[in-house]
């Protein structure tokens, strides 16, 4: 943390799940990749130093499908017309697996990260935004898991290190774009 009382120089990395989510009838799915959350969760990203921006899926045309929007912006005429949203776009990989991505973040920082998972329920044991920010100070990667439809599985909730405290907004309702949760969720740990 610097002496502003922010966290600084965190590895933390994004990681939006596609598979394996849950449909709202609790069923094990994978969800369609949206042009939306790839750009606006890597330019989120960006924003707050995240080292890396993970999309989970296992479906084919999705993957290659996400690889084309990044290319366009990346090394395509997009990044030429617009670099402020190449240099984003440049913190995106596909990959096939959650644990594809922690093999991956493990390789390049010779160790095990802390994989923290989000939901919007409540858990009697909860990471606090509080201890959250203080696992960002520790010398160890951190993955930060989003789950797109219904959120992810409970496997997924059960094999991450912690699940964070939800965002609530004071009402019933709380069905948020992960999109939103993201930009917040980053905000409370990174936020000056």
């Amino acid at each position: 943390m610097s002496g502003d009382g922010n966290v600084t120089q965190a590895e933390l990395y994004v990681v939006l799940v596609h598979h394996p989510v849950r449909s709202k009838t609790g069923e094990t799915i994978c969800s369609a990749v949206t042009n939306l959350d790839i750009h606006d969760i890597a330019r989120t990203s960006r924003t707050f130093g995240v080292k890396g921006y993970y999309i989970v899926t296992t479906l084919e045309d999705q993957k290659v499908l996400s690889e084309k929007i990044i290319a366009h912006w990346t090394t395509g005429r997009g990044g030429e017309l617009n670099p402020a949203r190449k240099e984003a776009l440049e913190l995106v990989k596909i990959r096939g697996s959650l644990e594809d991505v922690v093999a991956e973040i493990r390789s390049k920082s010779g160790q095990a990260p802390c994989v923290v998972a989000t939901s919007a329920r409540r858990s009697a044991d909860a990471l606090t935004w509080q201890a959250g920010r203080e696992c960002l100070m520790e010398d160890r990667p951190m993955v930060l898991l989003f789950g797109t439809a219904w959120g992810v599985t409970d496997d997924v909730i059960a094999s991450a290190d912690y699940v964070l405290e939800p965002v609530e907004g004071g009402t019933h309702y709380n069905h948020l774009p992960v999109r939103a949760a993201v930009a917040i969720i980053l905000d409370r740990l990174l936020g000056r």
